[in-house]
């Protein structure tokens, strides 16, 4: 796979293809997207404007109403909307045509069909960016981010996609090459020329190499909490029976969802539930209540709160207030010794202001968090929700503006380019002689590369673009 800047800025392919660009099923549209050397010519044989013009002589930019029809037999398929891109002012940086007509897998399916006959093929997943992307629309970065987009559960999460597809993380990715690069050739030129301009200056070196080094660290920190906004987490919901932790999955999601009454025991299996809470995507599970019991079918959903619990990445143990502490609540609190969780202390509203006051002083700002809440009427629950978010993200909160590594391959990638760059460090304090030094710099440019695709092989480009969707 060649550099990014040494690909051609027309086209490079010879072939068209086609694809349903929207979900299946029933909607109000649906579009078909064609895209390649051919896809005006297909155009002019499928779609017929009331202008009475070619959909190739339209000018580029432009939305025209008219009829779909069969070339074969004159049927008209649809009414449509036409769209017209022309290269290289499209997403792929082809010639681009898009059918809107009526939603429905029929009409679609037709539309799509007659596209294939008139010589288009099918898109493979993620097609229609791998072109953008060779064709220089897009740095791989940029190009990832548009998945992420799609697939973003929450605003924060589509906020760092979409910032993320702008460019930011490719601009900052660049800034640091160019920087290295600037190092990389005053190594070169002392190698090639020490007699002229004289020797390394180490210092300068092992200066402008920590600076990126530290800027490369500051972005593999954000990992963490980047792939959490990506990916989400699994809250999980444990305690005795009859503590309150449906009617605290039910407050979490704002819905009924998990069935509450006063008998213990009720919840027997795990429910699982997308949620949002403060821009973080997490799956809240309820699970049944822990504790000792010749239920069979009870203690099968005990035995599944326990696997819950080993896989979770927050724990929420609910503890009822207005009782003293069990057997069964310390057999929990051990179990859960070594577990990241928060006590949520429920059902303060039974408690008097004195009660209330004394709970209150008892928690302490150590680990575990712990929050005092009333499922019943709310009280605490944007606290217990403000204690999951420094919880997960260990107090740093995104803000959707600053570049933000939320992909495991960006991480490993960096995390070469770190390790390079400490190699090309420790040499320089050294000060052994600088073609030492450009083997690192240069292991660390190749690195960067792998993020933004310069460096990226084949193999990697391929395997990215299988994640897609297909008309995407």
């Amino acid at each position: 796979m060649p550099p990014l800047s040494s690909l051609p800025m027309k086209p490079i392919f010879n072939d068209t293809i086609a694809a349903i660009a929207t979900p299946p099923g029933e909607g109000g549209i649906g579009m078909v997207r064609i895209s390649g050397p051919s896809a005006l010519s297909i155009a002019d044989a499928l779609f017929h404007c009331v202008s009475g013009k070619k959909p190739s002589l339209l000018p580029t930019h432009t939305l025209h109403y008219g009829s779909l029809r069969d070339p074969a037999s004159g049927e008209q398929i649809d009414d449509a909307l036409l769209l017209i891109f022309r290269a290289p002012r499209s997403y792929t940086g082809e010639e681009v045509a898009e059918f809107s007509c009526h939603g429905g897998s029929v009409t679609t399916g037709r539309a799509l069909t007659l596209a294939l006959r008139a010589g288009a093929r099918l898109a493979e997943p993620g097609e229609f960016t791998l072109r953008a992307f060779l064709n220089g629309r897009m740095d791989l970065a940029q190009a990832e981010a548009v998945c992420d987009q799609i697939r973003a559960k929450t605003e924060t999460a589509h906020r760092i996609a979409l910032r993320q597809r702008a460019g930011i993380l490719s601009k900052r990715l660049g800034e640091m090459r160019q920087r290295l690069i600037g190092l990389l050739a005053a190594a070169e030129a002392t190698i090639d020329f020490s007699e002229e301009i004289g020797e390394l200056d180490y210092g300068m070196m092992s200066e402008g190499l920590r600076q990126i080094r530290e800027e490369v660290e500051s972005l593999i920190r954000s990992a963490s909490y980047g792939r959490i906004y990506r990916e989400g987490i699994r809250l999980v919901i444990v305690g005795r029976p009859n503590v309150g932790k449906s009617s605290l999955l039910n407050a979490l999601l704002r819905q009924d969802r998990a069935i509450v009454t006063p008998i213990a025991g009720t919840t027997r299996d795990l429910i699982e539930e997308s949620a949002n809470i403060r821009g973080i995507p997490l799956t809240a599970i309820d699970t049944a209540g822990l504790r000792e019991t010749e239920d069979l079918v009870e203690r099968i959903g005990v035995e599944r709160a326990r696997e819950a619990i080993e896989s979770a990445s927050l724990i929420l143990y609910v503890l009822d207030a207005s009782e003293n502490a069990t057997e069964e609540d310390a057999r929990i609190a051990a179990m859960l010794a070594d577990r990241p969780h928060i006590r949520v202390y429920n059902k303060i509203d039974l408690l008097d202001d004195l009660q209330r006051e004394r709970l209150r002083s008892s928690q302490t700002d150590g680990e575990p968090a712990s929050v005092a809440v009333s499922v019943s009427n709310g009280w605490g629950l944007e606290t217990l929700e403000e204690t999951i978010e420094r919880s997960v993200l260990g107090g740093r909160v995104s803000d959707g503006e600053s570049a933000i590594i939320s992909n495991t391959r960006h991480q490993r990638a960096l995390e070469q380019a770190r390790d390079s760059l400490r190699e090309a460090e420790e040499t320089t304090r050294r000060q052994m002689p600088p073609d030492f030094i450009t083997i690192d710099i240069r292991a660390a440019l190749d690195a960067l590369g792998l993020v933004t695709g310069e460096t990226a092989t084949e193999e990697i480009i391929d395997r990215i673009f299988q994640d897609f969707c297909i008309g995407k």
